[in-house]
């Protein structure tokens, strides 16, 4: 693919320092600057995007604001600019992987309709993850290959290492949200725990992390499932387990996990598994035990906060288990009870 090199309308801020992840500290987004990326796609800081010369010149028609405030309204305002706002801070545990497909699907729409200005408050980190991503999807490119790209056009680009972690696992994906994947799960328990830190309860956003209650009936049913030993009430299934290996930290950012190869057999020590919507406890709280939703017996724990050990030496965060003692394994009774 042929890129060209299109020149600043300024000469970039003394505001960045020489390493492209960090940024001297000022309070406000240095004068206007900007790199066309591709034909149709400029890439730039918060002054370009309240540039009204600068976009009428660029022939801007579309902005994605990727930003903790949205622009003024007098930008909003103007009817031949079709806007998209994503929310989030420049800091390693912000969420920017769930928001790839919308922002690909507004830029892509916008490179056919006009041209797209996409842009953060230096246009470094945040804005730049989102282009990279999109470089990733459309020509179907790892990573370290769409990065270098997207450098070359603007030299001062740098995700922060938590959004560099994100377009790696998007590349594992294959370039979509794969809600299935075990990797985007641990992911996304990790961001509901970050959230879970500073608010005291699982957020509304995050609830997606919770899965459906395992006894209810499916037509699908698994047929590997764990009971309450005492009732023997269904409380989780095969699919609800998170893997762990001896000795070894479960994590979304490590490329190959879950473990696959066979020397690295899974424990079973203790049964991680992932908070499920008969867990009352676990969404109100950060940390507690875990009771049959049945007969009320103790058969776990769980800690969004502090995580819990293995005793096989795993630290596992943040953690939900079922200790062996109180539940049992079943792969006889087909789980259509209807749930208590």
């Amino acid at each position: 693919m042929e890129v060209k090199r299109c020149s600043l309308r300024k000469s970039l801020s003394s505001r960045h320092s020489k390493s492209t992840n960090e940024l001297v500290s000022d309070d406000d987004a240095g004068p206007t600057n900007l790199d066309c990326i591709e034909p149709g796609l400029w890439l730039g800081n918060l002054t370009a995007a309240m540039d009204l010369d600068m976009l009428e010149d660029r022939k801007i028609n579309h902005i994605l604001t990727v930003d903790s405030c949205p622009l003024p309204r007098n930008i909003l305002s103007i009817p031949s600019i079709k806007s998209m706002y994503v929310q989030v801070t420049d800091i390693p545990c912000e969420d920017l992987l769930s928001h790839f497909e919308d922002t690909y699907k507004f830029i892509s729409d916008g490179q056919s309709n006009g041209v797209v200005l996409v842009h953060c408050y230096f246009g470094v980190s945040r804005s730049a993850t989102i282009v990279i991503a999109y470089f990733m999807k459309k020509y179907q490119l790892p990573f370290n290959e769409a990065y270098e790209m997207v450098k070359k056009q603007r030299r001062f680009v740098g995700p922060n290492r938590g959004f560099e972690a994100q377009l790696k696992l998007y590349e594992r994906m294959c370039y979509h949200i794969d809600r299935s994947n075990a990797q985007f799960r641990m992911y996304r328990l990790a961001i509901a725990a970050d959230k879970v830190r500073k608010v005291k309860i699982l957020p509304q956003d995050c609830l997606d992390v919770v899965k459906p209650d395992p006894a209810l009936i499916t037509v699908r049913p698994d047929p590997l499932v764990y009971r309450c030993r005492k009732c023997r009430r269904i409380v989780a299934s095969a699919s609800n387990i998170v893997p762990h290996a001896a000795r070894e930290k479960p994590s979304w950012k490590t490329e190959n996990w879950p473990p696959v190869e066979p020397e690295k057999s899974l424990c079973n020590l203790t049964y991680f598994v992932e908070p499920m919507t008969w867990m009352k406890a676990a969404i109100q709280s950060e940390q507690g035990k875990i009771y049959c939703p049945k007969c009320s017996s103790k058969i776990g724990s769980f800690s969004w906060i502090m995580g819990c050990q293995c005793p096989c030496g795993a630290k596992v965060s943040p953690a939900f288990y079922l200790a062996p003692s109180k539940v049992e394994w079943s792969n006889f009774v087909q789980n259509v009870q209807v749930t208590v």
